[in-house]
């Protein structure tokens, strides 16, 4: 019985740790200085929504058929 309440207790502690408010800075701190060739100050959001560059999309092209590679007048043997 005490480890059904005990765990009843830490499942409700854990619920409650989420938090839904929106993201501000901490209290006396601000955001980062605006980039000098944005024109506006960036949002807490816009700081954490990744850029193409940091997440690129999944290449899904599929090999379709095996070919034969071009001779390469590079690869010489070694001397």
């Amino acid at each position: 019985m005490k480890k059904a309440i005990l765990a009843l207790t830490l499942a409700t502690a854990l619920a409650g740790c989420g938090s839904r408010e929106s993201l501000r800075p901490a209290e006396g701190k601000a955001l980062p200085q605006k980039p000098a060739m944005a024109a506006t100050q960036p949002t807490p959001t816009d700081l954490l929504t990744p850029r193409p560059q940091e997440r690129p999309d999944r290449s899904e092209e599929l090999l379709r058929q095996s070919e034969e590679r071009r001779d390469d007048r590079f690869n010489l043997p070694p001397q």
